[in-house]
């Protein structure tokens, strides 16, 4: 619901040459209104993690909130990055320099959020502090941008393994190779929604 809600408005943005921060921001808040809107039994509400990448000409914007992640695969496992910040406990324990990544997921708390849409995040859309998070990256040379849920990168977190995995199938047919990423999570275990999303980049000439 949350997608549905928030694609037709960075599909417009793009359309009409918009602002493609503003129309992120925007999608966000069609999302959250989406997700407030369902409501199970004894009046509960639904929370969800969100990221969306709009790729227009040769750069990306990127919008998340949660720990769903966007990652740039570079053909050189070394260009190979995490795009993202996680909004969680354990993202939080990395950024204040607290732990390394695998001792903080070593946390019973690890994936517990502090940013996120729906249920009682809905009072906080206006504090700074839960806003969502808007970037531009501008990819350096060929490769892959990857845009997933934690159900793929709990088994493979490190940027230069999933380039591994998904290249170089994902420069020609990116969702064959989505498959693939989605097969290896459930080989893994699978204990999670796993969502996968490939944009290749052939290089600055020619994307």
């Amino acid at each position: 619901m949350a997608a549905q809600a928030a694609l037709p408005v960075l599909v417009a943005a793009v359309q009409a040459g918009g602002d493609l921060a503003a129309a992120s921001l925007a999608s966000v808040a069609a999302a959250r209104r989406s997700v407030a809107a369902l409501q199970g039994p004894g009046g509960d509400t639904s929370a969800t993690t969100f990221v969306s990448a709009v790729a227009s000409g040769y750069g990306v914007t990127l919008c998340w909130l949660g720990d769903s992640r966007a990652y740039w695969l570079g053909q050189s496992g070394s260009e190979s990055r995490l795009l993202t910040r996680d909004d969680s406990v354990a993202g939080g324990m990395v950024a204040a320099g607290l732990a390394n990544e695998a001792a903080a997921m070593a946390s019973p708390h690890a994936h517990v959020l502090t940013r996120w849409l729906g249920g009682d995040a809905a009072d906080l859309a206006d504090d700074p502090d839960r806003a969502a998070h808007v970037e531009r990256y501008t990819p350096p040379a060929a490769g892959a941008l990857l845009v997933c849920s934690d159900g793929l990168w709990n088994y493979l977190p490190e940027a230069a393994d999933l380039a591994g995995l998904a290249l170089p199938k994902a420069l020609s047919d990116p969702l064959s190779a989505a498959a693939d990423m989605v097969k290896f999570a459930i080989d893994a275990g699978g204990a999670d929604n796993i969502t996968v999303v490939l944009i290749p980049y052939l290089g600055p000439e020619t994307s």
